[in-house]
Order: C-alpha cells, then structure tokens, then sequence
C-alpha cells in the first residue's frame, strides 16, 4: 500500500482559512524586529501565513492579526511595502 504523503497545512491570518502551507506567502518578524514579507519560506524568526492576495493582508492590517501573532505593533509604513510587494501599490 503506498505511503500517503502529509500536506502542510497553515492557516491565512487575514480570512483565516486554512490552505497549503507552499500557497501562502510567510510573513517574518526577524530576531531584529524587523518585518518583512519571506516568498521562499525560510528566513529566521517568527512567522504568519497571509494569501497571496491583498485583500488578505488588508483584513489581516485591519484586524490587527499580524501585530497579535508577533506580539508587537507594526508601523503603517511596513503594510504599506507590504502591499506593494504583492502587487496591490497604492
């Protein structure tokens, strides 16, 4: 009987459904403090899953999803870059 193979499953902090780990983008809080997007999955420190859309990261700003999982207050600023790395610019 062949082995079934486990897929990752992470939960998007903006509509909280929970999806394929590699089809969301992590969202990383570096030991420096610094936040930034991690498209390859693999940057140190602590990390949020949001969907590749911007939708998600603006329900996720709004909410205060992201500041609740790191436990510390993210400058509008940081959103912002955020958004338009994923293609949503204002």
């Amino acid at each position: 009987m062949p082995k079934v193979k486990k897929i990752p499953q992470r939960q998007c902090v903006g509509c909280r459904e929970m999806k394929e780990k590699k089809t969301l983008i992590r969202v990383v809080k570096s030991p420096e403090g610094e936040v930034s997007l991690d498209e390859k999955g693999r940057k140190p420190g602590r990390g949020a899953y949001v969907c590749p859309n911007v939708e998600c990261l603006r329900k996720a700003r709004k909410s205060r999803a992201l500041e609740r999982a790191f436990e510390a207050q993210i400058p509008p600023e940081v959103y912002d870059a955020m958004e338009r790395q994923l293609g949503g610019g204002q």
